[in-house]
């Protein structure tokens, strides 16, 4: 299996070495104008390893489309540009490198941003400027609803809601773990932390389990030892943390010097390598996730192949994973697009219901921005991340 893996992955990366005549021989048929993508990244701030990965895998996923030829749009072929800005993770920057990708540089599309606390805030620029945007990694149930909680027609989602994540977490709490008491910590002025813990507590209390402890923190905190303390005295089997994870080791040390022995439990915020930095701290510790890079279906096999051989043998994570999905759905939307604008591009992403990708089964139901998919439950053990279960909500 993993020799055949190894030929599709070699074929599949020649293509770089055939673009050449590729090219040559889309530009025989009727070719337009190069499409402009816009990319909101979290370049700066504070988990600029996340917009990196964003960045590297929307980079792979254009190549690829150009060096086959581009897509067909609307009966004319067109190559993809990239316009790459920098969201910094942070509302006010992102929603600015909205504006600026669809008023100045006209861009059909924005992928991005990945985390919520900025894709909210550019969800609702989109929205306004009728321009499609889809998020890889943001699961905050408000990327996709404006505040009067109808749905908005532009923003789109190529990961799991936080609702979806925290049914499937509590299912994983109460069933696997079969946790009885459980203690949350969380920063309440962050977008998808303060979802998952607020959703997190309703299911793990629909599911009969208690929750001892609903502890918070604010942004910039290294020193937990009083919320740690009151965990402690909750006595729980089991503690969540929906951190990023940046801030997951000096949680989970602090933790363990307050004597709390009980198992962690992360959400995909967690999904980084990073984390494997500090293998000690996070030893023993699962987290949800989206797609395992270990799998043994084809698709993925071909992109870790192809994102390693382009990025020095650096596996690809979640976020890297989600942002190529989501190029190849808007590649998708581009092929049924019947014109070639933006409300075109939107009409025919609207009509994309299912499609494999390298997360895995992606399914739009009755028209929902909000994909239904698996939650990948791992865990780090023994200085490696491991794959433990796909877990499907009730």
């Amino acid at each position: 299996m993993k020799r055949d893996l190894a030929l599709k992955a070699t074929t599949f990366l020649l293509a770089g070495t055939l673009g050449g005549v590729l090219l040559s021989q889309a530009a025989c048929k009727k070719s337009g104008p190069d499409i402009k993508i816009g990319v909101i990244a979290e370049l700066s701030g504070e988990i600029p390893a996340v917009g990196e990965s964003c960045k590297k895998a929307a980079e792979l996923a254009v190549a690829e489309i150009n060096e086959s030829g581009g897509v067909k749009v609307a009966g004319t072929y067109h190559l993809l540009r990239l316009v790459i800005e920098d969201g910094q993770g942070h509302g006010e920057a992102s929603a600015a490198a909205a504006q600026r990708l669809i008023d100045q540089e006209g861009v059909l599309a924005v992928i991005g941003p990945t985390a919520s606390s900025g894709a909210v805030p550019a969800a609702a620029v989109a929205e306004e400027k009728r321009t499609l945007l889809v998020s890889p990694w943001s699961t905050a149930p408000r990327l996709t609803r404006k505040d009067d909680g109808t749905t908005r027609r532009y923003v789109y989602r190529a990961c799991y809601s936080d609702e979806f994540q925290s049914r499937a977490l509590a299912k994983f709490a109460t069933g696997y773990i079969k946790a009885t008491k459980v203690a949350i910590l969380y920063n309440p002025d962050s977008e998808a932390p303060k979802a998952q813990a607020e959703l997190m507590k309703k299911e793990l209390e629909s599911r009969g389990a208690q929750v001892v402890a609903m502890e918070t923190y604010a942004a910039g905190t290294t020193d937990y030892s009083a919320q740690m303390k009151k965990i402690a005295e909750g006595a729980p089997d089991l503690v969540y943390l929906p951190s990023y994870y940046s801030e997951v080791p000096e949680q989970l040390k602090q933790a363990r010097a307050a004597g709390i022995k009980s198992p962690f439990l992360g959400s995909d915020n967690w999904g980084n390598p990073e984390l494997l930095k500090s293998a000690q701290e996070v030893e023993g510790a699962y987290f949800g996730a989206h797609y395992n890079p270990d799998a043994m279906e084809d698709r993925v096999g071909i992109f870790r192949a192809a994102f390693e051989q382009r990025y020095a043998k650096e596996v690809p994570d979640d976020v890297a994973a989600l942002t190529y999905d989501a190029i190849q759905l808007l590649r998708t939307a581009l092929k049924l697009a019947e014109k070639d604008d933006r409300d075109g591009v939107r009409d025919a992403f609207a009509k994309i219901s299912m499609q494999d990708c390298v997360t895995g089964k992606i399914v739009y139901r009755g028209g929902s921005p909000d994909p239904t998919k698996s939650v990948v439950l791992k865990q780090f053990k023994g200085g490696k991340v491991t794959f433990v279960t796909n877990i499907d909500p009730d």
